[in-house]
């Protein structure tokens, strides 16, 4: 058993790189499934995901995130789908909540033959009057209280996509007894 996660957890890698056609709806649920199951603070389960796979809202995203780094390139890689990760600020581990929601569906992605990478600056994103607004439009409960945590871009990999595993470093596991 042991073997099998490991093996998951060992393929993985970021994808820089995916193919245009959009996520298997079975996979996708998985990996968004994944992501409710992650443990939270006190068990308050205060994250949420916004799966976008309108191709015009994704490059909208793409471009507000673009604009937090002063760039014009996709960051996003051309993924056809994008996973928003968001998590209540009230709860005082809400980031916490947000990274291991994000890290579950990372590791889901690999599990059910989809290649995903985090990109960063969902907070800087929507914090913005755009990012509030779009909660809005797209009728997120409780969205005043709302933070980014990350983007999850989701979809397959093109065939340079992902590079393989670095070594990994020596000397990273103590025991205490």
């Amino acid at each position: 058993m042991e073997n099998q996660v490991l093996e998951t957890l060992r393929s993985r890698r970021s994808c820089r790189s995916y193919e245009k056609r959009m996520p298997d709806p079975e996979a996708l649920e998985a990996v968004v499934n994944a992501g409710l199951w992650a443990p939270t603070g006190m068990g308050r389960q205060s994250t949420i995901i916004v799966v976008v796979q309108d191709p015009e809202t994704v490059k909208k995203l793409s471009a507000m995130n673009a604009a937090v780094m002063g760039s014009d390139n996709d960051p996003f890689y051309g993924a056809p789908c994008v996973a928003v990760v968001l998590a209540d600020a009230t709860a005082s581990t809400w980031v916490e909540d947000g990274s291991l929601t994000m890290g579950n569906m990372l590791n889901a992605a690999e599990s059910v033959g989809l290649s995903a990478c985090w990109i960063h600056r969902a907070k800087e994103m929507f914090d913005t009057q755009e990012g509030k607004a779009l909660l809005k439009e797209w009728g997120i409960p409780n969205a005043e209280n709302l933070r980014g945590v990350g983007n999850c871009i989701l979809g397959y990999a093109a065939p340079d996509g992902k590079k393989p595993a670095a070594p990994r470093k020596e000397n990273r596991i103590f025991y205490v007894k």
